[in-house]
This record gives structure tokens, sequence and C-alpha cells, in this order.
């Protein structure tokens, strides 16, 4: 039981008032001050903070005080009423130090709450043995790249080196909803196992650490040391502004440029992306004017001093949203000896099915200008890189062979991302993709975007196999051991007559389930989510989305991924693909091929998912 004391001190008509203090907790001593200021004065030698939050709340003001001075301030869901999560705060930065944290819990318009009573400081604790573990089974991805805990948006600052796969991303640390937004990293040999290491780069006095990317400056420019890894980041507070930071341990600490900004601009403007241009002996950047639909193109010698040469995109491709998490790039067209330019330009709202979405461009860049492919009208046609609900900021890797440029996006929608049905973390990536460009029946060049070549390795056992059969209104139907936990690749092959549609049913024992059918009169292919399991959280959620795709003849080639969380389906290579998220209460443990029309499906294969997780 708590203990407290209250003093009441009266000198002449003056009345002072001792704040309540409690004791309940080893190596704490907790202050209330008022009713929304608590002090938290650390006295326990232990390394880490346990931080109890609940999802449904307004964040708390958390400033950490050492010896004296302020060194951070976090904000965080402080638990209320309930803990959802309980989530640590790192303290071995401030052994031997003095360390008070001063809190101010949030306060609705109808009166005063008294923070003493909220459950945060019965649960908060100090341990030297904080172990992660998985409470999120249902929902956690068996495959795909998550945070442990915490919320997760934009992959950042992404770079392949000495054969490791580095992926930064937005992390919040404190809590399973958008704040706090620092560098999470976590690195792969495999871009199948992720390993977690420790937070890249953390909010400093210039804000939060947005949207970035990283590159190796072979040469030395920057001043880092020759191969060293440099970074270039929004800082955003009150305004967003673009900071620099350099690594010499492979992206595991970054030490920030004591110039920063390197660029401070009156507009908002962010999520800057690099290159070095061998061709101009620059570093050329990206830096999204988000408000004004365009890109802004700077040159830099050092990434210090920074050139504007132009701009591109007003008034082209959709224009609905802010413009978001550029890239540039160049990229072979398959059958030929070319090569284009891709442009990558994130977009919220103003994607096809609603809310976030990745656009981009096809054309020429000179150095200084970027200039977009038109149609046979004159016209720069909008083109979407994925056709589903949850596919978004999108970036490549620097570094790999000039051959092969990899993507990987986040898997999620601002309609709804802050209120999904996880509690321990919130959001995923999607598969890593290897991205190239055709030519389509109508003779435009297009984005393809297949599955990257290690996502073999993540075939297992082949549970059902069936020959080349004829579609009919009656269903093939075939069963999916329940061993498989509903984690599979499904691969088939479409050849269908006009007028004619294939459909592929993934459910469960509950009736939850997911269409997805091709249309041969339209060359499209759609999938329906709309009763594929949990979707109460959002009225934007349940959705059909629908890929043209980009053929003639009636054959389609798919690969569908099936996670827990979620269903990517892959086309012709790539050529077209749909990312959509899935809350099944159950496994889906039944395929069911359908159609009508003259259609055959050959080569049905369902591999079971082998993962460490």
């Amino acid at each position: 039981m708590m203990k407290t004391c209250k003093w009441l001190m009266a000198v002449g008509a003056i009345a002072l008032s001792i704040p309540t203090m409690a004791h309940g907790n080893d190596g704490l001593e907790i202050t209330y001050l008022s009713p929304d200021n608590t002090m938290v004065r650390i006295t326990g030698e232990e390394s880490t903070l346990l931080l109890p939050t609940q999802d449904n709340v307004e964040d708390a003001t958390i400033n950490v005080i050492v010896d004296n001075q302020l060194v951070k301030t976090i904000r965080c869901r402080l638990a209320q009423q309930k803990v959802d999560l309980t989530v640590p705060m790192d303290l071995t930065p401030y052994k031997g130090k003095k360390v008070v944290l001063s809190v101010v819990t949030p306060q609705g318009r109808s009166g005063i709450r008294e923070a003493r009573t909220d459950v945060c400081w019965r649960d908060m604790k100090l341990t030297n043995d904080f172990v992660w573990k998985n409470t999120e089974a249902k929902y956690r991805p068996a495959y795909h790249h998550a945070p442990q805990w915490g919320w997760m948006n934009d992959p950042n600052g992404m770079f392949y080196k000495d054969g490791k796969w580095h992926l930064a991303y937005q992390w919040n640390p404190y809590g399973a909803k958008w704040q706090n937004l620092s560098w999470g990293h976590s690195v792969s040999s495999d871009l199948v196992n992720w390993e977690h290491m420790p937070v890249a780069i953390e909010p400093d006095g210039l804000g939060m650490i947005f949207s970035g990317s990283a590159a190796i400056d072979t040469a030395n420019t920057v001043g880092y040391g020759p191969g060293a890894v440099v970074a270039l980041y929004t800082s955003a507070d009150r305004n967003q502004i673009q900071s620099l930071a350099g690594s010499n341990d492979d992206g595991l600490t970054y030490q920030k440029y004591d110039g920063n900004p390197v660029l401070a601009n009156d507009s908002e403007a962010r999520d800057p992306n690099m290159f070095w241009n061998e061709k101009t002996g620059k570093w050329t950047i990206l830096l999204a004017h988000a408000l004004e639909h365009e890109m802004l193109i700077f040159s830099s010698p050092d990434l210090k001093e920074w050139t504007l040469e132009s701009s591109f995109g007003k008034g082209l491709g959709e224009q609905g949203g802010v413009w978001e998490c550029p890239d540039l790039f160049e990229v072979p067209v398959a059958g030929t000896n070319k090569t284009k330019w891709v442009l990558l330009c994130n977009i919220n709202p103003g994607g096809p099915f609603g809310g976030s979405a990745t656009q981009y461009f096809v054309g020429d860049f000179d150095g200084k200008t970027f200039k977009a492919d038109t149609n046979a009208k004159g016209e720069v046609e909008t083109k979407w890189m994925d056709y589903g609900k949850d596919h978004y900021a999108t970036v490549s890797f620097s570094g790999t062979e000039a051959d092969r440029r990899v993507v990987i996006g986040w898997m999620s929608n601002w309609e709804y991302a802050n209120e999904v049905p996880t509690l321990q973390y919130r959001s995923a990536n999607t598969l890593p993709r290897e991205v190239g460009l055709f030519k389509g029946a109508d003779g435009q060049l297009y984005v393809s975007s297949a599955p990257a070549r290690e996502m073999l390795k993540l075939r297992g056992e082949n549970v059902v196999s069936a020959d080349k059969f004829s579609v009919s209104s009656t269903a093939a139907e075939y069963q999916i051991p329940e061993s498989t936990e509903g984690l599979m690749e499904i691969v088939a092959t479409i050849d269908a007559a006009k007028n004619s549609k294939v459909n592929f049913t993934l459910a469960n024992s509950k009736g939850e389930k997911v269409d997805m059918t091709y249309d041969a009169a339209t060359r499209t292919m759609n999938m329906d989510r709309t009763q594929a399991g949990l979707s109460d959280f959002s009225d934007r959620f349940p959705a059909v989305t629908v890929a043209p795709t980009r053929e003639n003849k009636g054959k389609v080639e798919v690969r569908i991924f099936v996670d827990r969380t979620s269903v990517e389906l892959f086309g012709n290579n790539g050529q077209f693909v749909m990312t959509n998220l899935v809350f099944p209460t159950e496994p889906y443990t039944q395929l069911s091929v359908s159609g009508t029309g003259k259609a055959t499906v050959s080569g049905l294969k369902v591999y079971a998912i082998q993962t460490n997780k």
C-alpha cells in the first residue's frame, strides 16, 4: 500500500501544502506536485524504466532532467485506467547521474482530472532484466519486417553494405501510435530474417527525426571518412528543416553534423532522398515540397551547401494530397538495352482506393532536370506502383548492384493506421521487391515490382498441388493444413478466353474470406477484403481494390503471399501488384478456385512458409 503524507503550514493568511509523495515502487520516488504534474525521481541503479501505456488516452509530456539539465522530452500515452503495453526507457546513458522525470498529464475540457489516481504510477518499475516477448502472436507478421514494439511508419535510411541490408524506419519506441519519431534500425543478410538494433537517430533540440535517406560516401565528400554512411533527414518541430549525420559503424550510431540544419526553408518540405551522381560529380538530392505538390531537385558537393537545380510535378499526376518520400533512380527496360529514370512520389491522401499510395513517373534525368514521358496525347499519365490499400512510403536501398533496385514500403494506410487491432506494435513493411520497367500492351512504360529473389527461401513444403483444370461455377476446393498456421505462398497460371473470369477464394471455418478475381474482359484483377475478418475499427477499411493487368492475351501468372495480417498478390512477375491488410479471427485454411466462361488454371501450388519466427 502506498504511504502518503501531507503537511500543512500556515504563515499569516497563506496556507502552503507539501505535495503528496508515494514510495511504493522500489528505486522510484513519485511526488504529485499538482493535478496534472508529477515528479518521478529515479534513485535505483537499474538500466531500464518500464512505462505503462494505454492506447486510447492522450499523450503525457515527460521531460527527462539529468543533473538538473533537460536532456529530452518524450510524449507517451501513460496508462490511466488500464495497461495495454509496457515500453522500456533506456537509462544506461545516465548511469551515475541524478535523473528526474517531470510528467505533465493531459486534462480534458470538462474538468480537472487528478493524475495521482492513474494506474501508471502503480505499474511503473525499474529493471535490469527487460526481455522482449511477443504478446501479439495472433496478428504479428511471421515473415514481414515489423518493430518489436511501438509504432512504425516510413522506411528510412536504407542501404546495402558488406552483404548486409540495413533498414531504418520511423519509430515511436514509447507507444503504438504516431509520436516521438526516431530512426529505428534493423539488419538482415537475406531480406527475410531481421535483427533489431538499437535506435539509430533520436530526436534532439531541432525536433523529431522524420524521413530521409542514407548512402555510402566512398570518396569522403562529406567529411566523415572514406566509406562512411551518410544520412539526410528532416528535423521536424514547428518547422521542417533538413539535417545531416554520418556513421562509421554501418549505421549503428550516427554523429549529427554540428552545423545542422543544412537547409532551412520557409515552407513545408521534407524527406530528403540522395544519391551520388557520377556524371555530375555531385550529390543529387530530392526534397518533397509537400503542400506544393512538387519535388525539388538540388545538387551538392558535400551535402552541406545545396543548389536548387529544378522542380518537378506542378499539375502532374495525382495532386489531391501532400507529396512525400521521393526517390529517383535509373533502371533497365525489359527486352531492350536501354535504361530510363523512375521518380517515386508517395501521396496522402489521393490513392486510387482512398488514403495513401505510391505513384510514379517514368522519364529522363540529365543531372539537373527530370522530364516525364507522355502518352500519345502528350499527357503525363498517373501511374500507381501498387493497387492495394496498404502500400506507401516506398523507397529503395542504396548501395546495391547497378542492375538491381530493391524497394520496400510501409504496409498500411493513413486512413486507419493508428486504429488497426494490434497493441504491442503497429505496422509492418511490405515484402522487399525488385523494380524494373516493361512495355505494356498500350505501348507505355510501366514499373514492375516483383518479390525480391530472396523470397524463394521462404518456400517450405508443397502442401497443395493440382494439375491443369478448367474452371466452372462449381469450385475446386483444397484444404490447407493447419500446420501452416495460414502462412503460405500460392502460385498459379490463368489462361482465360475473352469474357471469362477466374476466382480464388481464401477462407476459414468462420466464413471469413478474401476473394481475388481475374476478369479477362476488362483485363483486371481485383481483391475483395470486405469479409476478410475484423474491420469494425474503421469504416474505411473494408474495400475492393482493382489492378489493371497490363496484358492483352488473357494469360496471367500469380504469386500470392499470405501472412497473419496481409495478402500481397503479384501478377506476371510484378507487372501488377496489390497489397492489402487483413485481420482474420483465425487463419485461412481453405482455398477454392471457380470461374465463368472458358478458362483454365495450371501449375496450382501452395507452399507453406518456413520462418524462424
